[in-house]
């Protein structure tokens, strides 16, 4: 063989793979499969809303996963798609961004004051809504009349003062809807370390999810519903380690024992420490951490501050033991498999977020950036500790839109992770 003739194959050959790979490319063609796409409605809580960095605002809401997931909608024939937006960056206030405070990067309020508008009912003049996702809202919730003067996130675009969430909804007559609610049912419950609201009971949770769905697929509309992500797994409750209490010089350590010298049952040594914990059911009625209990994140100026954990006891409500991780998880297996069910009963697409939000807890991949479930630099998560970052939204809303193609012959395009903005360092 001639060697020039082969060099300048191997020069062409680049070229020949690159036009191989461009006409794969263009030949995906972007397709509703068996969706009417003429009226898109997605109802749930504050996961569908934006809601991040512990305020719903405006930006926010354009990142949201109801956003998203529209946004990838409109390539396969969606049309509209309202949210009832904030004015500006502030929202209702409350708004968290990183800023160096004593030489450590740490989330801090936004400085300035909301527009007053954000508090106004917008519903004459903006209105109706597509994005029908309600912070705060658990699953009953959505069906409450009289819901819009009980939380100020539905009340300032619903229709009245008087309607519900899902009767808003419903109005708007959706041919394909999404509906991801629930973990607020259980969040409450851990978010007070077991010590305020109760979990939902399993009944009344299947009873609402049911009564959304047959109203929603009477007359013929197709739907995805989500599942229920553990909520333990998420940073607000995997930041702050059990055993915090790093002791490095030994005085220190014989200090604390001899203030403990009645309670053999509490020992401190050089090295990570079990925080010490109230503990009502404990004979002593304090004790130490066990390995696999939570520690809230914000019990972390207490700890820092006020000593909480060696010599102040770490309060109740700061903390989940391992008979509150238990109750939580088997609400959220319960929750599931009603959901489960009642996707196979109205033949609907079902999204497993509970397994992807383990997955990312480890580590995935989206675009050649990886993303987990660290607080501040994992990604997925805001600087709440609790709600998904824009790109956690544009994560979850790609698993959306996984389950609508398989489910309904579609080919919907999925949104691209890394256009979405990161957490701002500052």
């Amino acid at each position: 063989m001639d060697l020039r003739k082969f060099k300048y194959i191997l020069l062409f050959l680049p070229i020949i793979l690159f036009s191989a790979c461009e006409a794969e490319i263009d030949e995906f063609q972007a397709d509703a499969g068996e969706l009417d796409l003429t009226t898109f409605v997605t109802i749930g809580n504050s996961l569908t809303a934006g809601f991040a960095d512990n305020a719903l605002y405006r930006s926010g809401q354009i990142n949201s996963m109801g956003n998203i997931l529209a946004g990838q909608l409109m390539h396969t024939g969606l049309s509209e798609f309202n949210q009832p937006l904030m004015k500006d960056e502030l929202g209702l206030g409350g708004r968290l961004v990183l800023s160096v405070v004593g030489g450590s990067l740490l989330p801090v309020p936004m400085p300035g004051e909301p527009d007053p508008a954000n508090f106004e009912n917008i519903f004459e003049s903006e209105g109706p809504f597509h994005n029908m996702g309600v912070p705060g809202a658990q699953a009953e919730h959505l069906l409450a009349p009289g819901y819009a003067t009980m939380n100020p996130y539905f009340g300032r675009f619903a229709s009245s003062p008087a309607t519900s969430v899902f009767d808003d909804a419903i109005a708007m007559e959706p041919t394909f809807f999404s509906l991801w609610t629930g973990s607020n049912n259980i969040l409450s419950y851990a978010l007070g370390g077991g010590e305020g609201l109760g979990i939902t009971p399993t009944a009344n949770f299947q009873q609402a999810i049911m009564f959304m769905l047959s109203q929603l697929t009477a007359n013929g509309a197709k739907g995805v519903i989500g599942n229920i992500p553990g909520v333990t797994v998420i940073p607000f409750f995997n930041t702050i380690p059990y055993n915090a209490i790093v002791i490095e010089d030994q005085i220190i350590v014989d200090i604390l024992n001899n203030a403990y010298s009645e309670a053999p049952h509490v020992v401190f040594e050089l090295g990570p420490n079990p925080l010490v914990v109230v503990d009502e059911d404990h004979p002593a009625g304090f004790r130490q951490l066990e390995e696999g209990e939570r520690v809230l994140i914000t019990a972390m100026s207490g700890i820092i501050e006020e000593n909480w954990g060696t010599q102040v006891f770490l309060p109740a409500e700061y903390y989940l033991s391992l008979e509150q991780m238990d109750v939580i998880e088997n609400a959220v297996d319960s929750y599931n498999n009603i959901i489960d069910s009642a996707a196979d009963q109205f033949n609907l697409a079902l999204v497993d977020a509970n397994t992807l939000l383990k997955k990312t807890q480890s580590g995935i991949f989206f675009d050649a950036l990886e993303f987990n479930t660290e607080f501040v630099t994992g990604g997925a998560f805001s600087l709440d500790a609790v709600h998904l970052s824009a790109r956690g939204n544009a994560i979850v809303a790609n698993a959306f839109i996984e389950a609508i193609n398989s489910k309904y012959n579609a080919n919907i395009p999925k949104a691209l992770v890394s256009d979405y903005p990161g957490i701002i360092f500052p």
